[in-house]
Order: structure tokens, then sequence, then C-alpha cells
């Protein structure tokens, strides 16, 4: 069950100051790579999931960075975690009609 929305942002180092915005779509792939619903939003990209998949989730995508080469990665992450379960829907669906 989805039980967990989370939210990241992540702030690559990049090697000689590169673009950060083919990193961030590397990391978007590793996202969609995971199977999880997902949303990218202009700043941050929210996913469902339980929450131990999604701590996965975020090594997963700084393993990535690593492979690429970046030095070093934030990775801003909020939780928003239901036992009953969750889902992005439930916090935006009055918003999608507008």
């Amino acid at each position: 069950m989805v039980d967990t929305l989370m939210s990241i942002q992540i702030i690559p180092q990049t090697p000689q100051g590169k673009n950060v915005i083919p990193y961030v779509d590397e990391a978007i792939a590793v996202i969609e790579k995971s199977g999880l619903n997902y949303r990218v939003g202009p700043l941050e990209t929210t996913i469902e999931g339980d929450m131990s998949e999604l701590f996965i989730l975020i090594q997963h995508i700084n393993e990535r960075m690593v492979e690429l080469e970046v030095s070093s990665v934030i990775s801003q992450v909020k939780f928003y975690h239901v036992p009953e379960g969750i889902s992005m829907a439930t916090l935006t669906e009055k918003y999608d009609d507008v």
C-alpha cells in the first residue's frame, strides 16, 4: 500500500560547473525506472510509495550522481506519511481542474 509521499530536489555539484539540468534529468530517469508513481514539478519531484522503498530510491539517485562524477549532492527531501494510505491526488485533485 502507498502510505508515503516524498518530494525530492537534488542539487548536484557538477564537474567543471556544468549545467545541472542533464543531471536532474538523470535523477528523474532513476525515479521513472523505479516504477513508482511520480509527478515532476518545476523545483522538485513527488513520488508515491512506502517509506522503505522511497529511502532506497534516494540511495539509487545518489549512486547515479556518483556514477556521473558529481563531487557532491544536496538532496532536499520531504515526507508525508499516512499509515492508512495516501496519494498525490488526495492532496491536489481540487486544483487539477483549475
